[in-house]
């Protein structure tokens, strides 16, 4: 065998091995358990969706899939936790956009510290939301107006909120900004809570996703009355607008989504990517989705990545205007 038949065999055979330990590697992850963190207590619309992802994930990546719930200073707790967690794509974040725009509430000190734009992995964005206005049915209020008449004079006086700098505590503040009220928000730690004392009685109004509260509305305890988006809500079509009742100016939407540690591998990011948007296909993922009022995305990170930028600057600016500050 002449010498550059040698060489050209000895070149194929290291490439053959190293498309095999490419192959190996990328078969490697995961190769334990998969911890999800949600930022929030059980009861709201991220817990229920990330639920459903990691039962989904399990079976497809062969190892568990844990969600754990660590909850806190408007959600920077779990935020800060999994921007600090090693970059090996084990514990990851399930978040509502409160992600973007918690740590510009926050007085120092008072919570954990991350950067949304840059100490985080963009995944997958799963979902987005519409939000709400939400009342008891003790108030008597059956229309937007009826509520702000009762915001006016003084019957209303406060609402509830999943926490501080939570795209719910925005739309509060653009809300009374734009109507000229002054209801004041009573911040609870996550939606679950606050739910449970709005159907209670205990505070009159929340501004909030429609898949916690929708079983409530059903059952008469509750009465949806606007929709903070530029147009009605396929999943609630008979509920007007904000605009249409006369509040202009003022939309305010959610989502869902996975980000990772900053340095996530590539691998990693394509891996959870690409079984996050098969799963979104599922009929009974997309059922449940229905349920929680929740409009499937999916997509390349770079989606997430644009609206996570998008709703920190945007966003921001409102809670700088506002002053809007945790206590």
């Amino acid at each position: 065998m002449t010498l550059s038949r040698r060489v050209l065999f000895a070149t194929l055979a290291l490439a053959g091995l190293a498309g095999a330990n490419g192959a190996a590697l990328a078969q490697a992850y995961p190769s334990k358990q998969i911890n999800i963190i949600v930022s929030f207590p059980p009861g709201g619309d991220t817990d229920a969706l990330a639920r459903v992802f990691a039962e989904k994930l399990a079976p497809r990546v062969g190892q568990s899939v844990v969600v754990e719930n660590r909850t806190g200073a408007s959600g920077t707790i779990g935020n800060a936790y999994v921007a600090k967690a090693p970059a090996d794509g084990y514990t990851l974040l399930f978040t509502p956009n409160t992600f973007a725009t918690a740590p510009l509430v926050l007085k120092p000190g008072t919570g954990a510290v991350y950067d949304p734009l840059t100490d985080t992995t963009p995944i997958v964005l799963a979902g987005t939301q519409s939000l709400f206005v939400v009342a008891n049915t003790g108030t008597g209020a059956k229309t937007m107006g009826d509520l702000l008449a009762q915001m006016k004079d003084g019957r209303v006086k406060n609402y509830a909120s999943p926490g501080t700098g939570s795209p719910m505590h925005i739309l509060g503040a653009m809300f009374n900004k734009a109507a000229g009220v002054n209801v004041v928000q009573v911040p609870y730690r996550g939606s679950g809570p606050a739910i449970i004392e709005l159907v209670g009685g205990q505070i009159p109004m929340m501004y909030t996703t429609l898949g916690p509260v929708a079983q409530h509305i059903a059952a008469g305890k509750l009465v949806n009355l606007a929709v903070a988006d530029p147009q009605r809500s396929p999943l609630a079509p008979q509920v007007p607008t904000l605009a249409e009742a006369g509040i202009r100016g003022v939309e305010v939407g959610a989502w869902q989504g996975f980000m990772g540690p900053k340095g996530l591998p590539a691998e990693v990011v394509r891996v959870i990517n690409g079984h996050v948007n098969e799963i979104l296909k599922m009929p009974d993922v997309l059922a449940r989705m229905t349920t929680l009022a929740l409009v499937p995305a999916g997509g390349a990170p770079e989606a997430l990545a644009r609206i996570n930028a998008d709703h920190h600057s945007r966003y921001g600016r409102v809670i700088k205007e506002a002053g809007i500050q945790a206590d």
